[in-house]
């Protein structure tokens, strides 16, 4: 994960560019197409796609170092390698290919998200569930699976799919099928993640093997953050499996789960949070759900915090912001439904920024635990004027104080970024708040902050719930009036506005009590 600043992106394509001449000597020579052609045809193990003529091919099984990225074209064939060389952390995705044997090894095996092509066949046949950003292909009479990676591009993905046929060398094999949730959490069984933990910890774009984390008890870190899922995913984790978790879980190891979904409303990635706060609330549930099944499915369990990587962005624009805030209150409030805890990933100067602003403001639900990118070189969890020392103060934050680093333990070396944790043992899941039933006598607008000016909704006249109340602008006149604000879900618009009190059937001016005659609390 990387803090936005200028010139990252230049330095990133500069790298990738370099990592793709470096691995060119490896990739395999497709046959060439026509001059006329815009495709080249690639086959594995008799399974044959059509392909358009730029994208390189590499062999896996020559080249086992090759990093499988999916921010950038590319076919890849094999598994890919356990220690591949991959840099700290990629994010975004575009169309790339990765065909591999289905043989259950690592995540080459059939689940939810696997469409099936029919025995015979190579035909393209959707799963009935797909996460966005990908598609995945079992072709049992070739024996192996397909991945295609996308950012804008689904159609040309399933295009390529769709030319799939079988060669003479085809050959059938047995059809694995992933581990359910229940199988995973007992191999695993093992406790919430990341737990509590003062300490040192890295990343890695791709999840180390076992191997390499053996050696790598010679370091000063002892927490690891792997990517379990999202749309814009960049780096493919061969190693990120139930028994991974269980094997580093039970030498010690702190694990950061971590959801690289959609990004900023007002970045160039492929996969962004909308604008509108409604739709952009929506996705946050949505990824939300899938973050739970990626983290179910490699046994880590309730009661763990999960974290939404969102990269930097510009927040001096009002829409993106708030597209943001809304998606990680969704994404909050569904994950504390599932019974997992929040975090939220950014930089520090963008949105933990943000999130810190809406700290007493009970517009949004905010995550537990914030983990913010801060390249100071400080191992600490302080972050400055970004974030008031008194906000996420207990044992609740991780700060990312360097990047783009290589470092060599027991002899292995991986591209990481370094982080300082200081977070609790997990612990329940807050609970849902507690509704307090008001009747109201007109349709009420209802505003994102007891203060704010601009509609975001309507709360219809009649029997209605509130979570709590907030001291704001006056509504009404000089003899009736309400300073009171009242967190609620309105009929039309954003969950957690707010409404004036002003508009109770009930009660007199400056109060704020439900129809038993409850003081409703402050938020």
């Amino acid at each position: 994960m990387h803090r936005a600043r200028p010139g990252r992106a230049r330095r990133t394509a500069g790298t990738a560019l370099a990592l793709l001449l470096a691995a060119a000597s490896t990739a395999i020579s497709a046959p060439s197409a026509s001059a006329t052609s815009a495709t080249q045809e690639v086959s594995y193990r008799g399974y044959h796609l059509k392909v358009p003529t730029g994208w390189p091919v590499f062999d896996l099984a020559k080249a086992p170092d090759t990093c499988v990225r999916f921010d950038m074209h590319a076919v890849y064939l094999g598994h890919p390698g356990s220690q591949a060389t991959c840099p700290s952390h990629l994010v975004g995705r575009t169309e790339a290919l990765l065909v591999e044997p289905l043989d259950g090894t690592g995540t080459a095996a059939v689940d939810r998200t696997t469409g099936l092509a029919p025995r015979g066949t190579a035909s393209y046949v959707p799963a009935t569930t797909s996460p966005l950003g990908e598609i995945r292909l079992a072709v049992p009479s070739a024996g192996v699976i397909a991945t295609a990676s996308y950012g804008t591009g689904e159609a040309a993905v399933e295009q390529i799919l769709r030319t799939g046929r079988l060669g003479s060398d085809a050959r059938a094999g047995a059809v694995p099928h992933a581990e359910s949730p229940a199988v995973a959490a007992q191999d695993t069984a093992v406790a919430a993640q990341p737990g509590a933990f003062t300490g040192q910890g890295f990343e890695a774009c791709t999840a180390p093997s076992t191997s390499q984390m053996n050696a790598w008890a010679a370091s000063p870190y002892r927490a690891v953050g792997v990517y379990i899922g999202g749309n814009s995913r960049g780096c493919a984790q061969p190693n990120l499996t139930s028994s991974w978790i269980g094997t580093v879980t039970g030498n010690g190891w702190h694990v950061m789960p971590t959801y690289v979904g959609s990004q900023a409303p007002c970045t160039n990635f492929g996969h962004r949070v909308s604008t509108d706060p409604a739709t952009a609330r929506s996705q946050g549930v949505s990824e939300a759900d899938d973050a739970v099944a990626q983290a179910q499915a490699i046994g880590i369990p309730a009661d763990s915090v999960i974290y939404d990587d969102m990269e930097g962005y510009n927040n001096t624009i009002p829409s993106c912001s708030l597209g943001v805030l809304n998606f990680l209150s969704g994404w909050t409030e569904q994950l504390h439904a599932r019974g997992y805890r929040s975090g939220v990933y950014s930089s520090a100067s963008s949105g933990i920024k943000d999130l810190a602003g809406q700290y007493t403001t009970g517009a949004y639900t905010l995550p537990d635990h914030i983990w913010f990118a801060w390249w100071n070189n400080a191992a600490d969890t302080d972050a400055g004027s970004y974030v008031p020392a008194a906000y996420w103060a207990d044992h609740q934050r991780i700060h990312q104080y360097a990047g783009d680093v290589s470092e060599t333990w027991g002899g292995v070396a991986i591209s990481i970024d370094r982080d300082y944790l200081d977070v609790d043992g997990g612990g329940s899941v807050p609970p849902a708040p507690t509704k307090y039933w008001v009747d109201t006598f007109a349709n009420a607008p209802v505003y994102a902050s007891p203060t704010s000016t601009t509609q975001t909704g309507t709360l219809n006249a009649g029997t209605n719930y509130v979570y709590c109340k907030v001291w704001g602008r006056q509504i009404g006149d000089a003899t009736t009036y309400n300073h009171w604000w009242l967190k609620t879900d309105p009929d039309i618009g954003p969950a957690n506005q707010y409404v004036s009190a002003y508009y109770l059937s009930r009660w007199g001016n400056d109060e704020a009590k439900d129809n038993n005659g409850t003081v409703i609390p402050d938020c």
